[in-house]
């Protein structure tokens, strides 16, 4: 016999007929023939009695099935044998068990198959197609599905792309209050020194004041007392003398002691003077820099109109008659303050209202009032705004500031030394923003109410007047 049939009846000897597979845990029926214990258990099912043989059909009366450990061996036998026998043919997956090519694919398990899997029962009911088919099959069906992953990826990458700008723009946020936070409580720290040094300044006055005044009262009832001992000294010696030393100079005595007068000292009230409250509120800080802020008019746009006491600016539709003067802004809408300052601290508050519009800060006066710039700190204007729903600090590009209560009124301090521009709601008393600059020169109040829109930002601009009283030191 060939070499190669003699291998074939030696495979068919360790195969199941059932599985088509080489025998595992084999067992043997009553009427000789072998199969896997798994496959003739599930053949036979819940069959009792008449056990028929898959094989030759044969009847037994009971299932009997009886261990064929050798068989077993002799299947892993010719397993290895195959493995190490039979290469891999080139370019095709060969089965781990039957060692052929896997040339079919079975749907409904998945898998590549070789023909005798094809064959074997538990294969049989299954839809098996060749693998080059159902491997284009899905390929097509991956090709279809990669479309929308990419999709989906391309998504993902964008908005991981947002999320991590968003996630910038917070840690810019956070640093930039950071910044502001610890700008605006540098800035309390030196005031709260300097109100410090103030009220202790003016306490020291009032105690020399006052000490001086009760030394003085003490120094002149010391004066008296001595006066009142030595004239008492006098008429006690006089009352001991004989009645004609007595009678000499008595009568001068007698008119002397009626004239005695004690002069009561000068009133010291005991309280000290008002004044000396402890202040941690930024705005009653800057109360001491307030400054009674007035517009000039020969800055004013001729589509502006000035109050008769120059604080209130509202601006109208029609254009005014006005001299085309080189201090006059035109075509832009502004106005500036009456006062100039190249030095100091200086505080004003504007009234905006319901305003929907409106620009407020300071500006150099050297910008041009007949060639529109840009409102930025480069061009000569510290300046912020409301616009579109918006407040905004105008740089490039624009700040937006967060605002939690609408201003109804806005807080301006100028600190010339330092550099600094602060703006504050003054409603809820709150910090806004603040610019960092190097200052030369003469700046100005600026303002403007921009437009009517439609007359819901009609609303004047106000300049809160100062009660002469309340009026504060520029200071350095």
């Amino acid at each position: 016999m060939a070499a190669g049939n003699l291998a074939g009846s030696f495979q068919d000897e360790v195969t199941c007929s059932i599985c088509l597979e080489y025998f595992t845990d084999p067992v043997t029926i009553e009427c000789g023939h072998n199969f896997c214990r798994a496959c003739i258990s599930q053949c036979w099912g819940e069959l009792e009695p008449n056990f028929s043989c898959p094989q030759c059909r044969e009847t037994a009366l009971q299932r009997d099935l009886r261990p064929h450990g050798q068989l077993g061996n002799l299947a892993e036998l010719v397993t290895r044998l195959r493995l190490q026998a039979e290469p891999e043919p080139e370019g095709q997956r060969v089965g781990d068990r039957h060692q052929e090519a896997l040339k079919l694919s079975c749907e409904e398990d998945q898998t590549p198959l070789c023909l005798m899997c094809d064959r074997s029962w538990v294969h049989r009911t299954h839809t098996v197609v060749p693998m080059e088919e159902a491997t284009q099959e899905h390929r097509v069906k991956l090709q279809e599905a990669l479309g929308p992953l990419r999709q989906a990826l391309e998504e993902a990458l964008e908005l991981t792309s947002k999320e991590q700008k968003k996630y910038m723009n917070w840690q810019d946020k956070v640093e930039n209050r950071r910044r502001s936070i610890t700008r605006e409580f540098k800035k309390l720290h030196q005031l709260l020194s300097e109100e410090e040094q103030l009220l202790l300044r003016r306490l020291a006055e009032e105690e020399r004041e006052s000490l001086q005044r009760l030394q003085h009262n003490i120094t002149k009832l010391s004066e008296q007392s001595a006066a009142l001992i030595s004239l008492i000294t006098e008429m006690e010696e006089k009352r001991q003398q004989r009645a004609a030393e007595l009678l000499q100079g008595v009568k001068s005595t007698l008119i002397r002691s009626e004239h005695v007068k004690l002069q009561p000292p000068e009133a010291v009230s005991p309280a000290l003077k008002n004044g000396y409250k402890i202040c941690l509120d930024m705005r009653e800080m800057l109360a001491r820099f307030t400054l009674d802020v007035t517009l000039d008019p020969d800055t004013a746009h001729p589509n502006l109109v000035l109050s008769q006491d120059r604080k209130h600016v509202i601006r109208k539709t029609k254009r005014q008659n006005l001299p085309n003067n080189p201090e006059r802004f035109d075509p832009c809408v502004f106005v500036l303050g009456a006062e100039g300052f190249t030095g100091g601290r200086h505080y004003w508050e504007v009234e905006v209202g319901d305003k929907t519009g409106w620009i407020l800060g300071i500006c150099k006066e050297s910008v041009s009032r007949k060639s529109p710039d840009h409102l930025l700190p480069k061009n000569g204007y510290w300046t912020m705004c409301l616009r579109d729903g918006e407040y905004e600090a105008l740089t490039f590009p624009a700040i937006p500031l967060h605002v939690g209560i609408k201003p109804s009124q806005v807080g301006i301090f100028l600190d010339y030394k330092a550099g600094e521009v602060s703006f504050y709601n003054v409603t809820d008393r709150s910090h806004l923003f603040t610019f960092t600059d190097t200052f030369f020169g003469t700046v100005r109040p600026f303002f403007s109410p921009c437009a009517n829109a439609g007359g819901k930002s009609a609303a004047p601009l106000i300049i809160c007047s100062v009660p002469a009283q309340a009026r504060g030191n520029p200071g350095p």
